[in-house]
C-alpha cells in the first residue's frame, strides 16, 4: 500500500514546519503497518486556484494529483490559521473537487476506494473545528474516513511554542497517531478487498 502526505503549511521548504513534522510522524506509523509513504510540501509547487484537474502548463497540481491517485491513503496536514484550515489546505480541497465526478474504468468514482486522514497543529483552540471542515471536504469528494481519522496538537492560546519546538512528542499525540495509522490501513485494506458498489 502507498500513502501520500500533502503538507499544507503556508511556508515552502526548507523552512521548518510543525505540520510537516506531524505528517512525517503519521507516515512513520503507516510504515510500521507496511505502507510506503511520501511527504510533499504543497507550497513548494505552483498550485493554481480553481476546481479543474489541470489549469495549464504553469499549474503544479496535475503532478500532485497523480500522486494522490496512485496512493491508497491521503494524509492532509494543516496548521490552524484564524480558526480555520490553511488557505493551502482549502486550495487542495478545491482542486480535489475536480475528481468528485470522475469515474474509473470500473464505473466507480476515482476517489471512492481511497482513505483520508488529517493532521492538525496550531497555537490556538480549534483542532476539532478544523478537522470537521476538512473531513467534510474530503468526504464530499469521495474519500473514506476511518475511526479516529485525525491526530492533532494545539498549544496554549496566545503563546509562541510550536509543535516542532517540543522536546518530545506528547504521549497522547503519539498514541492518537498510532491509532489513526492502524485504522487507516485497516479501512484501506477492506476497501481494496471489498470496493463500494457501482450505483451510477
Amino acid at each position: 500500500m502507498r500513502a501520500i502526505a500533502l503538507v499544507c503549511s503556508l511556508t515552502s521548504s526548507p523552512t521548518s514546519s510543525s505540520s510537516q513534522l506531524l505528517a512525517e510522524q503519521v507516515l512513520e506509523e503507516l510504515a510500521a503497518q507496511g505502507v510506503r509513504g511520501e511527504t510533499v510540501r504543497v507550497a513548494d509547487h505552483p498550485v493554481l486556484p480553481g476546481v479543474s484537474a489541470d489549469l495549464g502548463p504553469d499549474d503544479g497540481w496535475p503532478a500532485l494529483r497523480e500522486k494522490v491517485l496512485a496512493a491508497d491513503i491521503l494524509v492532509l496536514a494543516t496548521p490552524i490559521w484564524l480558526g480555520h484550515p490553511s488557505s493551502v489546505c482549502q486550495r487542495v480541497l478545491e482542486r480535489l473537487n475536480a475528481d468528485s465526478s470522475e469515474t474509473g474504468d470500473d464505473g466507480r468514482p476515482l476517489l471512492f476506494g481511497k482513505v483520508a486522514v488529517v493532521a492538525v497543529v496550531g497555537n490556538e483552540d480549534g483542532a476539532h473545528k478544523v478537522s470537521a471542515d476538512v473531513f467534510q471536504g474530503l468526504n464530499d469528494v469521495g474519500f473514506s474516513l476511518p475511526a479516529n481519522a485525525v491526530t492533532y496538537w494545539v498549544g496554549e492560546a496566545q503563546h509562541t511554542t510550536d509543535y516542532r519546538d517540543l522536546d518530545r512528542t506528547p504521549d497522547s499525540v503519539a498514541a492518537t497517531t498510532r491509532t489513526l495509522a492502524a485504522n487507516a490501513v485497516h479501512l484501506a485494506r477492506l476497501l481494496s478487498d471489498h470496493p463500494y458498489p457501482v450505483t451510477g
